[in-house]
């Protein structure tokens, strides 16, 4: 199954992955814009074993831009490169 035809329900408390097989969270919602529909954000509720100070966190849960997703099977995986917090978007916050 690729992105096309995923339904919400299919995701419901998934398992989300980096490409090199490291265990972020749990999905736990999805952030969406409301005008277009277009997906913005999973909102992951991250593993014990994760340091999470490296992706943008709000109220606990890690947000992963939806542009990291490349792959939705048994796993949600995500590219790292672009999840994570890059050094000029800390500066602009």
């Amino acid at each position: 199954m690729g992105m096309e035809g995923v339904y919400s329900r299919q995701l419901a408390k998934k398992k989300v992955m980096t490409s090199d097989g490291t265990l972020i969270g749990i999905l736990h919602n999805i952030i969406s814009d409301l005008e277009t529909g277009d997906l913005v954000s999973l909102v992951v509720r991250p593993d014990m074993g994760i340091d999470p100070s490296e992706y943008p966190v709000e109220d606990g849960y890690i947000l992963i831009p939806f542009r990291a997703v490349r792959s939705i099977r048994d796993y949600i995986v995500i590219d790292r490169r672009e999840a994570v917090i890059r050094e000029e978007e800390e500066s602009e916050a």
